[in-house]
């Protein structure tokens, strides 16, 4: 009876206090960034800090370097043990530290993208709810157990989501599209792997790919919350301590530029024809960052308001949705423009796309389109970390790529001093229309448009 009133009360306070802390946070980080503090834990773990005292609340994120670019030729080997982490700890099976978290109003969560995977708590500072969710996040962390049976469960979940991903044309351009990308660089696989290499995937390889990358010096902690910097010193401590120092992950191999444009159609059946266009953008932390941001925001990044949108949905009815955007990861991700539109037009919109990018390659924004980009990107800024939980997702990005401490502080600052001529001089140097990969998924059509009446890129070579 008392656990079960402690876990109502918990919730409740939790769910008032995010409330109330929303719009706090807003009207706070709206004049200035966050503090970020930061050291390393005696085993070599990179720590990321800022104190938020304004709610008796901490969010706290471990990220390692041990996302799906580490499988090694196993497709799906790094998202799947991340997942089967929080499977079994300690003494604990899944659903007692289901239990346990739940009884304090604390929120477990986890993830595996191409570069990284992530565990990560939410608890109130209260004694009790904090003691139990580090306790339990330190466990999964230093001690999983990697059941058999949860394995097996989670092998099938996985192999049924991928074979629900090949009746969607949309999953199928995006797998095909990195693959065209990236060739055989390990970007070129997507995270969950693909269903032979799901099905043949041991435990045995788990347990060797865990004890490899879930390592002190291969991890970033991000903490936000009611703490000062003793206390957040030894939350850290307590959390990560345990693990073993390890070794940093090996440097990726670097990512080939492409040479040459290609076209690969990919027969399916069905409504409308799925299009998917671009090349290598550039990696996170590149200098040109801020150029080719606000300049995408423009192209097609803006949604309805974007240039893409404006040609290809507005003055000619093609696409309900179309936009554009870079990835950015370790190494270069993708830069990556795309549509959905009906079959019988899928030509003719992948024209109007390819124009409308190789006119702003070309051209750049105007005076009018570049100052109503910085207006809208500063003025939703504050929205981007208006909670704890946004804030110390940006800290875990913030340690993981190696971006300076006040990249939040000075972000607004460097928007705005973005020029035409930076975006265009960016744009140049890093876009080449004439050699994008572009993927049509859709039912069998006429042959693609000749691009070699398209406006020529003025991007420079090499």
């Amino acid at each position: 009876m008392y656990a079960r009133k402690y876990r109502k009360n918990m919730s409740r306070r939790l769910a008032t206090l995010l409330l109330a802390g929303a719009a706090l946070a807003l009207a706070t980080v709206a004049q200035a960034g966050p503090k970020i503090q930061s050291w390393t834990t005696g085993n070599g773990a990179q720590v990321l800090f800022v104190a938020a005292p304004e709610l008796p609340m901490v969010d706290l994120r471990v990220v390692f370097d041990a996302g799906s670019a580490r499988d090694d030729g196993t497709p799906g080997l790094a998202s799947l043990t991340n997942a089967l982490l929080s499977e079994g700890a300690g003494a604990w099976d899944a659903d007692q530290i289901a239990e346990r978290l739940d009884e304090v109003g604390a929120e477990l969560g986890s993830g595996s993208l191409r570069d990284m995977a992530w565990m990560s708590v939410r608890s109130l500072t209260e004694p009790k709810a904090l003691d139990t969710a580090l306790e339990t996040l330190s466990a999964i962390l230093t001690k999983p157990t990697f059941p058999a049976g949860a394995l097996e469960r989670l092998r099938q979940a996985t192999l049924v989501g991928l074979r629900q991903s090949e009746q969607n044309p949309g999953s199928v351009g995006r797998k095909a599209f990195f693959r065209e990308v990236y060739g055989d660089h390990p970007y070129a696989t997507d995270p969950e792997g693909t269903v032979a290499s799901v099905q043949a995937l041991t435990r045995e390889e788990v347990v060797a790919y865990y004890k490899r990358y879930y390592v002190a010096k291969n991890a970033v902690v991000a903490i936000v919350g009611a703490l000062d910097r003793p206390a957040a010193e030894k939350l850290a401590e307590r959390l990560v301590g345990a693990l073993p120092a390890g070794e940093h992950a090996p440097a990726l191999p670097d990512v080939k530029p492409l040479e040459k444009a290609r076209t690969r159609r990919i027969a399916f059946p069905s409504s409308q024809t799925h299009i998917y266009a671009g090349q290598p953008g550039i990696r996170r932390g590149d200098p040109d960052y801020f150029p080719l941001f606000v300049g995408n925001h423009i192209l097609g990044g803006s949604g309805l308001v974007s240039l893409l949108s404006e040609e290809v949905r507005e003055k000619r009815g093609l696409s309900y949705s179309v936009s554009s955007y870079f990835l950015l990861m370790r190494k270069p991700g993708p830069f990556l423009a795309g549509l959905q539109t009906k079959n019988s037009q899928a030509d003719e919109a992948l024209k109007v796309m390819m124009e409308t990018i190789h006119r702003f390659v070309q051209e750049g924004p105007t005076d009018k389109q570049l100052e109503a980009a910085k207006q809208n990107i500063t003025g939703g800024f504050p929205l981007r970390i208006s909670s704890n939980k946004k804030i110390v997702e940006y800290l875990a990005m913030i340690g993981f790529y190696g971006l300076p401490l006040d990249y939040l502080d000075r972000f607004t600052g460097r928007v705005e001093a973005v020029t035409k001529e930076q975006i265009r001089d960016a744009f140049r140097r890093h876009l080449h229309p004439d050699r994008f990969v572009t993927v049509i998924v859709g039912p069998e059509a006429s042959a693609p448009p000749d691009t070699k009446k398209m406006p020529p890129s003025v991007a420079p070579r090499g």
